[in-house]
């Protein structure tokens, strides 16, 4: 299949929009082998139903995808309505495997997939995750390195209720998703949503998840002055503006991870975050607005362009729930974006409560990956 076949719709019933999406993908003069399904969270109780609905319409057995408080497709962005994005490829057989939850450890990974891991070699990998599992970040690490240090890209389900993965079948609880191996040329990158303000610093006492002091002085002395007088004088107003940012050890980029800061205590001069803290960890401060995540994404999506050669054949992209609408405003404009530089091709995805990205479980990003 040169190109993918992809549709996306909106109806109040999921039978309307799954025949509106397959109108869409119009016949498949050329075999399809592989599914992927996104659907909104207000379908969520109706996934099984929808990926029956798909696998006997289409003869597609192997499927992946999730459920998102958000989906997308070409230039389309789906929030709070009931939505459902797909799109069929055809692989190479034996170039693509498709893998089962994934819970705590890869004992039953490795006796399913150890023998087409060493004969196809994958390096890049696909995957959703579950965000009630507390061990995900660990998991796509060792995921990573079963495949000697395999790319991964993806992202954990958001949603208000169901927290359902695809694997071929309807799973939860852990990492899931398909591998491809290493003669499927894909490109991909990540962009940003927040831009660093202020110098690196470094944790000097800490407990948990808790700042105690940074470069041996109060953490929320140091925090105050990084984000000016005007947030320090009411830092109720820091919520949804200003994150830590981890910086990822031996990266040549500059590359860091945003974390939620979940706590202040005032009196302490503490600050709380979204993970753990490490005595001498170094710590840096960003701020997240729509002007600095637009610049990024045009700055990722040029440098995409310049790596591939026309229209890719489809891609997925995985952006966080903080952006998309809630982020760039109404009108798909973060999507609109992809396009103008992209162009015209089969593109799906969702918006997540966490991206992966490598080896390493991003936030406020948005990852675009592209089959050449």
């Amino acid at each position: 299949m040169e190109n993918f076949k992809f549709g996306h719709a909106s109806a109040l019933e999921w039978q309307a929009a799954a025949q509106s999406c397959l109108a869409q993908v119009g016949e498949l003069t050329e075999p399809a082998n592989l599914g992927f399904l996104y659907t909104t969270d207000l379908f969520a109780d109706k996934l099984s139903e929808i990926l029956n609905y798909f696998k006997q319409r289409t003869g597609i057995t192997h499927w992946v995808g999730t459920v998102g408080m958000g989906i997308c497709s070409l230039a389309t962005e789906y929030f709070d309505t009931p939505a459902i994005a797909v799109m069929l490829g055809h692989f190479p057989e034996h170039s693509f495997r498709v893998f089962h939850t994934v819970h705590r450890g890869f004992k039953s990974f490795s006796r399913s997939h150890q023998a087409w891991c060493h004969q196809q070699q994958p390096l890049f990998g696909i995957v959703h995750g579950d965000p009630r599992n507390p061990r995900l970040p660990e998991l796509i690490l060792e995921l990573s390195e079963q495949l000697e240090e395999g790319f991964l890209v993806g992202g954990l389900t958001s949603s208000r209720g169901d927290c359902f993965q695809i694997s071929d079948n309807l799973t939860e609880g852990g990492l899931s998703g398909v591998l491809f191996s290493n003669e499927i040329q894909v490109a991909t990158q990540l962009t940003q949503g927040c831009s660093i303000i202020g110098p690196r610093h470094y944790v000097t006492e800490c407990f948990r998840n808790i700042m105690v002091r940074i470069d041996n002085r109060p953490a929320l002395d140091v925090f105050n002055e990084e984000i000016g007088k005007e947030l320090a004088s009411d830092l109720e107003k820091v919520a949804g503006q200003i994150f830590a940012a981890l910086p990822v050890i031996g990266s040549d980029t500059g590359d860091y991870v945003v974390r939620n800061i979940v706590g202040i205590d005032p009196d302490r001069k503490l600050i709380a975050i979204g993970d753990a803290v490490k005595l001498g960890m170094p710590i840096l401060f960003a701020r997240r607005d729509a002007k600095t995540a637009h610049d990024d994404l045009v700055k990722m999506l040029t440098h995409l362009k310049k790596r591939i050669h026309g229209l890719p054949k489809g891609g997925v992209y995985y952006s966080c729930l903080g952006r998309g609408e809630n982020l760039f405003g109404q009108n798909s404009q973060e999507l609109k974006t992809i396009q103008q530089f992209l162009g015209e091709f089969p593109l799906v995805g969702f918006f997540a409560n966490g991206e992966i990205s490598h080896q390493r479980l991003y936030g406020y990003t948005g990852v675009l990956s592209l089959f050449l």
